[in-house]
């Protein structure tokens, strides 16, 4: 098995909640401890080279937060990721800028990604200008390859274009190719075709797939629509409240769940094969606070399966057979 490229080590992401004047001066005087949004709270995986993971669940459950802080835009606050084997924690300067080319991300809103006053040329030369590569001419070849690598051809038509000037689907290929300029090693694509038309989908999901393969990127994928998944991704990790509670091989993973969020998710799913019934499984309200954190199981107050136990200790990742991880007192001892 070769090492893997992106490698996550109990990352912890916390954001301090933000309150007023008065909530802060009687938190003071009551001696309360500060509190935390915990985002991302202790999730462990790993992606190999040219590989698709998905990252799935509801909105809330620390999806964006995972990819955004793997990328460099949020440092963590436990935890390690490691890139190559290397420790990003312990990597500083030139060293880390050199080394955060090989690691971009494609966010879910193509218009809000791009700046409006940039061109199509000016927008994805900008990551070669920052990090000061090449000459104009050099620039001006890069750019062509990105803008043809991610479907926009001639891309010489698109140098001057303007973002209101494009289509929906048209402004996420040059996202991609703002990302691919830099020759990447790995993508975070965040939500990548949900505010697209249906239509659009596919092409933008092939697009991907194309490049796993011909540029051997690995990829994290995150999505809420798991049927978007199983179409791009190798494996799948289920998120809720912060933690993973189901991972494995996507086609295995999305026909015999474990875990009963897991579950409740995929009965969402359209299933192709119209012999194939599946029971529908009802989520009660909604994903819990990231803030207040329920004792023992985080799903316990949405579970039909809830038992005595899942009140009193959080249950474990542990590993069920060759490929499957499920952290569900079902399944302990």
């Amino acid at each position: 098995m070769p090492e893997p490229l992106v490698k996550v080590v109990n990352l912890k992401k916390f954001f301090p909640l933000r309150s007023g004047l008065i909530s802060s001066f009687l938190r003071f005087v009551r001696r309360e401890e500060k509190k935390y949004i915990h985002a991302v709270d202790g999730i462990s995986f790993a992606i190999r080279k040219r590989e698709i993971f998905g990252l799935a669940g509801e909105s809330g459950c620390g999806k964006t937060t995972t990819g955004m802080t793997l990328v460099g835009l949020y440092k963590p606050t436990e935890g390690k990721i490691y890139f190559k084997g290397k420790d990003l924690s312990l990597i500083r300067g030139k060293e880390l800028k050199k080394l955060r080319r090989k690691l971009q991300m494609i966010f879910q809103d193509p218009y809000a990604s791009l700046n409006p006053r940039f061109t199509v040329f000016d927008t994805v030369a900008e990551p070669l200008r920052i990090h000061k590569i090449g000459e104009k001419e050099e620039i001006t070849d890069r750019v062509s390859r990105a803008l043809e690598e991610s479907g926009l051809k001639p891309p010489e038509f698109f140098f001057d274009k303007f973002p209101h000037e494009l289509s929906g689907g048209q402004r996420q290929r040059v996202c991609i190719a703002r990302a691919l300029v830099l020759e990447p090693e790995f993508l975070v694509a965040d939500e990548p075709v949900s505010m697209l038309d249906v239509s659009i989908r596919a092409g933008i999901l092939d697009l991907l797939q194309r490049l796993n393969r011909k540029l051997e990127l690995a990829c994290l994928f995150i999505s809420h629509d798991l049927s978007v998944m199983r179409h791009i991704c190798h494996r799948v990790a289920i998120m809720y409240l912060g933690k993973i509670v189901e991972k494995g091989p996507t086609e295995e993973l999305i026909k015999k769940p474990l875990h009963p969020y897991s579950k409740a998710l995929i009965s969402a799913v359209p299933e192709p094969d119209p012999d194939f019934k599946r029971t529908h499984v009802e989520l009660k309200g909604e994903v819990g606070n990231p803030v207040e954190i329920p004792r023992g199981c985080r799903f316990r107050p949405r579970c039909s399966f809830a038992m005595k136990i899942c009140k009193e200790k959080e249950p474990p990742l542990i590993k069920i057979g060759k490929n499957r991880e499920v952290a569900c007192h079902l399944f302990t001892d």
